[in-house]
């Protein structure tokens, strides 16, 4: 009997079997096999075509063992930045002064004018002063000079002090208090000889009140020379006593226009004792150095009135 003989039927046309990777590639098989096993789950979004493919499948041999790779589409996750609340910021309305503002060039033209009034007076009282014409024109000179020193140097002082020139600034305020007590004390001879000579004036008028009285006086007189005219006697002594009469009251009428001659002080005398209901009693002579004073003091402020208005329009 033959013995059987085994036949292996061999196809013709076998797959060509793959090359074997090397370790680089299986090293890159391996790390996808890990990404694609520490994918999140999560919501996917819309795959895009080249992830829209199927699932491929790899075979690799290593000897006997046949490993499959899946592929697993990626899912593309947007990251969506939360656009921040805008911030309101309140509105808030200030007024800046402008520089062209109309206080500080009206501030400098008052310490412009006080100057220049100050300057007028003390140069006029100066001169007066001087006995000779030479001697008047070295002291206008001098009064013009100390004025016009006490209206430039508080600026000029204050420029110094804020570029940190101290001993200048101190030198400047020193110079400008001798030029202000000069220019004051003119400015209080200036006033008390013009209020003097205008209250004579005044207390020299006459009025229908003197005129009766001189008149009276005037008859007393004649009709006492002529009673006295043949000797002292009763009538004569009379005469005289009437005389004596009519001289008090000339004087009583002259010492009334003088009291007139300063109404101003009567009445803000009046006022001041009205206001504090009698406490206050004001003499003549207080309110006549307070008025002193004020007509003499505002003249010699122009330099600090020049300096605060040159601050305020430099701002």
């Amino acid at each position: 009997m033959a013995d059987d003989i085994s036949a292996s039927v061999i196809t013709l046309h076998q797959p060509r079997p793959k090359k074997a990777k090397t370790g680089a590639e299986r090293a890159r098989a391996y790390r996808e096999r890990k990404k694609v096993a520490t994918v999140p789950e999560g919501p996917a979004c819309d795959a895009t075509p080249a992830d829209r493919k199927a699932v491929e499948e790899s075979t690799t041999r290593t000897g006997k063992e046949v490993e499959t790779v899946s592929i697993i589409p990626t899912t593309h996750t947007s990251t969506v930045t939360p656009i921040p609340h805008p911030t309101v910021t309140p509105f808030t309305f200030s007024v800046t002064p402008s520089r062209g503002s109309a206080a500080p060039i009206i501030l400098m033209a008052a310490a412009l004018g006080l100057a220049g009034v100050g300057v007028t007076q003390n140069a006029w009282y100066a001169r007066s002063l001087g006995a000779t014409e030479t001697a008047g024109m070295l002291f206008l000179i001098l009064g013009t000079a100390s004025d016009m020193a006490a209206l430039v140097m508080p600026s000029v002082a204050a420029r110094a002090w804020q570029a940190r020139h101290r001993a200048t600034a101190l030198a400047g305020w020193m110079v400008w208090l001798a030029t202000f007590v000069f220019a004051t004390m003119a400015g209080i001879g200036f006033a008390s000889t013009n209020i003097a000579d205008v209250t004579m004036v005044r207390a020299s008028r006459e009025t229908p009140a003197v005129t009766a009285a001189q008149t009276a006086l005037a008859d007393a007189m004649a009709a006492r020379d002529r009673e006295c005219r043949g000797g002292v006697g009763k009538f004569c002594r009379e005469r005289e006593v009437a005389v004596n009469e009519r001289r008090q009251a000339v004087e009583a009428a002259m010492h009334g226009v003088e009291q007139t001659a300063d109404p101003q002080s009567l009445a803000a005398i009046r006022v001041v004792a009205w206001a504090s209901l009698g406490t206050l009693r004001p003499t003549d002579n207080d309110f006549a150095m307070l008025r002193l004073m004020l007509l003499a003091l505002p003249p010699q402020i122009g330099g600090i009135l020049l300096m605060i208005g040159r601050a305020r329009l430099l701002r």
